[in-house]
């Protein structure tokens, strides 16, 4: 069931602009200690004022746990974590992160990585990066991006060690990546992993199928929480029998919280920290979250609060 985490204070020791919409934020323990291990593909959640709250991905290599590393992108539609992240913490600020928890890990069994990344999605493959430095397994990052000014961590990635194994794709010169052309050249054992805004997602998705590769050989990874779309329902809560509207529009968090049901724990309201999970006792559910696997989602058992929509008319949940 739902998902805890660990939460711990963390001095912010550096803040770096890395486009004009991305900053790189350097991260380390309050109390001197070494940082928590991770793997390459893990997140935190990055606790602020004013109960804000929000996923990021560690940036950082996972063998130097003296600090961490996050970007941040200011959102134009914010719901207030990335501007407060931009707007008010400095070097000096005091911050609470959870230990990190990895949905986007690189799968032990392919032959070829192949990744993907669009704007501030390069974010996690920079971690990997590092863990693959090291390693035999061969692999390739395929970077697209707007201009050359939002390009976050070109230069690093151009001039570094992986430099060889990096291709840019860059908008305003017309260069654009050509999924089928990559998708045709890969082999049986290849995966696919890819970050970025959601049509790049969903373009690798659909190519992906149309090329004959198998679902289990595409990772992908957003944390952008999923519109709240489709129609109202009644939302019950079991414990208590009381009924609930839930309006088009309106997640199902909300619904409990504007009347205060409820007292329901959530971090990331994003669909990817587990911490909303909840049981279903009736009806079914449009599953949009990142924590539930493909075979959990399918089995109709619990829900992520903060994203999740009713199938039918009428939804129960053990609350």
């Amino acid at each position: 069931m739902a998902n805890t985490y660990e939460m711990f204070s963390v001095r912010v020791t550096a803040v770096e602009q890395a486009t004009p919409q991305i900053k790189r934020f350097t991260l380390a323990r309050a109390d001197g200690l070494p940082m928590p291990a991770f793997t390459g593909g893990s997140h935190v959640i990055v606790k602020m004022a004013d109960g804000l709250s929000n996923a990021y991905s560690l940036m950082s290599d996972p063998r130097d746990l003296s600090h961490y590393q996050i970007g941040v992108r200011l959102e134009e539609q914010s719901k207030g974590g990335s501007a407060f992240m931009h707007q008010q913490v400095k070097v000096g600020s005091e911050l609470t992160i959870s230990t990190p928890n990895n949905l986007f890990a690189l799968d032990p069994k392919a032959g070829r990585h192949v990744m993907i990344a669009g704007g501030i999605g390069i974010t996690p493959f920079l971690s990997q990066l590092h863990e693959l430095e090291t390693g035999a397994v061969p692999y390739e990052l395929h970077y697209a991006f707007r201009s050359p000014e939002h390009g976050a961590f070109h230069a690093e990635l151009a001039e570094g060690p992986h430099a060889g194994k990096v291709r840019f794709y860059i908008d305003s010169e017309e260069r654009r990546l050509d999924l089928a052309a990559l998708f045709a050249s890969l082999e049986a054992n290849d995966h696919v992993y890819v970050c970025g805004p959601k049509p790049l997602i969903d373009a690798v998705i659909e190519d992906a199928k149309k090329a004959g590769i198998a679902d289990a050989h595409v990772h992908f990874e957003q944390f952008a929480a999923a519109p709240a779309s489709g129609g109202a329902f009644t939302l019950v809560l079991g414990r208590s029998g009381r009924e609930l509207r839930v309006e088009e529009g309106m997640t199902i968090i909300q619904a409990i919280e504007n009347v205060k049901a409820a007292t329901v724990d959530c971090l990331c309201r994003e669909g990817v920290c587990g911490t909303c999970e909840t049981r279903i006792l009736e009806g079914e559910v449009e599953h949009f979250d990142q924590y539930l696997s493909d075979e959990e989602k399918a089995s109709q058992q619990t829900l992520m609060l903060c994203v999740s929509r009713a199938r039918g008319e009428r939804l129960v949940i053990d609350l």
